[in-house]
């Protein structure tokens, strides 16, 4: 692939994990409360992944460590948000 995908790419992902602190304001704002809510997550798995691509392909060992490490916190925190929903829905039906 050339330089201009790796570019795009690394810019798309950059942009979508900042944005994910854009859409944590706006939810928080329109709860008027602190919230983050599964979409932050669901960027920063994006974000993570596309920046991951970006650093394997520019084999810099320190983005690629640093979004691995996010990159399984962000999928354990969906597996934790989805657990409770479901546990939620359980506890309702009854």
């Amino acid at each position: 692939m050339n330089s201009d995908f790796w570019i795009a790419l690394g810019f798309a992902g950059q942009a979508i994990f900042s944005g994910r602190f854009l859409l944590q304001w706006w939810f928080s704002e329109r709860e008027q409360r602190s919230t983050i809510p599964m979409v932050f997550w669901y960027a920063s798995i994006a974000g993570s992944v596309m920046l991951l691509g970006f650093a394997l392909h520019k084999q810099d060992p320190v983005f690629i460590v640093g979004y691995c490490g996010g990159l399984l916190i962000y999928l354990r925190n969906v597996q934790l948000r989805l657990r409770e929903h479901k546990n939620r829905q359980v506890v309702e039906s009854r």
